[in-house]
């Protein structure tokens, strides 16, 4: 089974700096944090918060070459976690076939925020994954503190889950 999530926010891991995406379902009840390289943290932000740039960056130049194409990213899905390792497929269809395209999830994320596409995560890498419960850490005015959340997590789990 698939759980449609979104692109909560970017933070730092505070004992490796690693850059971490976050991931949160459509009924704000589970997180997921996926650790990430600076490059693609980038990519990302980038795109989260509308920068534009004065040339095509690669997940940019992507989209472009789908687009030409007329190639549609359907979906992309966080599909397995092996060895403290995401894998993820970028899910595509032109001309009435369907491809699928394994990735880092933090490049396929990057190019389906570009593309607007949903994004998934199977219930099994949910369920074998560090989750972070969203309603365990509001504050009174129903914002989420990540910072606490991530400050909460052991010395175990930081650092733990690399792409």
């Amino acid at each position: 089974m698939l759980i449609q999530m979104k692109v909560y926010g970017l933070t730092l891991d505070p004992f490796t700096n690693a850059p971490i995406v976050i991931l949160k379902d459509m009924c704000n009840e589970k997180a997921l944090p996926i650790w990430i390289g600076i490059l693609e943290a980038s990519a990302i932000a980038t795109e989260i918060e509308n920068i534009e740039t004065s040339r095509p960056m690669t997940h940019d130049l992507l989209k472009n070459i789908l687009t030409n194409l007329n190639i549609i990213v359907s979906r992309i899905v966080v599909n397995d976690l092996k060895d403290n390792i995401y894998y993820a497929t970028i899910h595509m269809a032109t001309d009435g076939f369907e491809y699928e395209v394994d990735a880092r999830p933090s490049d396929a994320i990057a190019i389906a925020l570009r593309t607007k596409s949903p994004i998934y995560v199977a219930e099994n890498v949910l369920k074998r994954s560090k989750q972070l419960a969203i309603k365990d850490f509001e504050d009174a005015k129903g914002e989420k503190r990540w910072e606490e959340i991530l400050h909460n997590l052991s010395l175990d789990e930081f650092g733990k889950y690399k792409m």
